[in-house]
Order: C-alpha cells, then structure tokens, then sequence
C-alpha cells in the first residue's frame, strides 16, 4: 500500500540527507520571466523528489512550481505530489536560513499527507505529528504584499513578515504564530500542506473567505487564505 510507505517521512530524510549540497548551491540563481529567483538549489530539490517518485512502484505526477506545462495534466491523476522545492528563494539565496520545502500527496483527490520543513532550521511537521502548541499574540503576513495592502490591514497586535510561507505556516501550526494570511493569494505550492496540516491541528482555516475542508485546489490559480488558531 502506498499509503505505508510515508513519502513525506522519506522525503524529510533524503533532504536531511543532500543539505550540504543543496545549500552549497545558493549562489547559483537565475531570474524567471515574473522577476523572482530560481537558484540550482531549487532545481536539485526537485530532482531528488523526481527521483524518489520515479522508484516508487506506483506511478506518481508531479505538480510543483518549476514544472507549470505539465501541472494541468498531472493534478487529475490518481497519485498527485504537490511540491514547492525551496519556498523563499529570495531568503535562500540571500544566504538567510528561513526557507522550506513544502509536500502535499493526494490520492484519488484526497489528502493523505503533507509536510513543512526548514531544513535549515532543522524544524519538521509531517502529518500525524504530535505538536506541542505555543500561545501567540503575533499575526503573520505575506511578504507579496504592497505598503498599501499591508496599510488595509486591521489593526493587530504585532505583525511579523518572514519572506516564506513555510516558515509562517510552520509556526502558525505550531502556535508561535496566532495567525497567518495572505489577501492577495498564493498558488497550491505554497499552501496547500500548511492548509491540511493546520486543518489537522484544529485550526481555523479559510480559502477564498470560505472554510477550507481539505479539498484539492486548481494548480493555475491564486487563492487567499487565513489560517488562525481557534
């Protein structure tokens, strides 16, 4: 059975495992079309989740942000891996360690797994997880955001801009953070594992200003969202 096999635990390990190499790699970048980075970090990240899905014995289909001809097609398939292979490029290659790695498996269009990490801050939530949950006063925001949607705001008690959705995800999650939201919208890569994860600690999770259920959300479209705890 597939759902045996803990992809995102074996994941977690194969990028524990290419660290070094991943990081060494952090002044090779390059700019996409949109202005952003990809360096070769992210590109061999994606490489190592290929060929780990490619050894599998059931067929899997990638939907990740460096791979947008073939999203479409791959997300209607049975075994769905959603990846975001370096969430906060811009931090990554600015040599700060607040970057993740993002996995989703769906399965028949049901999640099955998910997992945050930050490898170099060595923090890791997979599904099924204990967390042992901070209490928080600190409302996390998108760093996509402009002066004028940050001055739209409401008024809160503290704000906190991390540049990787991961990295706030991650800590909304586990309550250092009181909420995370991004009114401008994010695509699938970013959010979809933290959306289940926080579904599966009992948070309060909205997609589009509608409670989110877990569903498999559309690899070509922007959605916002709010996480925040209960």
């Amino acid at each position: 059975m597939i759902e045996s096999l803990n992809i995102c635990g074996q994941l977690k390990l194969i990028i524990r495992d290419n660290l070094r190499e991943i990081t060494s790699l952090r002044k090779k970048k390059e700019k996409k079309s949109d202005g952003s980075y990809v360096s070769q970090g992210d590109l061999l990240c994606e490489r190592l989740v290929l060929d780990f899905i490619n050894n599998l014995e059931e067929k899997f289909y990638l939907v990740s942000e460096e791979t947008p001809d073939a999203n479409l097609l791959n997300i209607k398939k049975n075994n769905v891996l959603i990846l975001d292979p370096i969430d906060g490029t811009e931090n990554f290659v600015s040599g700060l360690k607040e970057w993740g790695v993002a996995i989703c498996y769906y399965k028949n269009g049901i999640h099955k797994q998910s997992m945050l990490a930050l490898p170099e801050l060595d923090e890791y939530i997979i599904s099924g997880d204990k967390i042992d949950q901070y209490t928080s006063r600190i409302q996390g925001i998108s760093s996509s955001l402009t002066k004028e949607d940050i001055l739209k705001l409401p008024n809160g008690y503290e704000y906190r801009i991390s540049g990787c959705c991961v990295y706030n995800m991650l800590n909304v999650i586990k309550g250092s953070f009181y909420s995370f939201e991004n009114p401008k919208g994010a695509y699938i890569w970013d959010i979809i594992p933290g959306l289940n994860l926080a579904l599966e600690n009992n948070l309060d999770v909205t997609v589009n200003n509608k409670p989110y259920n877990g569903e498999l959300l559309e690899p070509d479209q922007k959605y916002i969202f709010k996480i925040r705890q209960k």
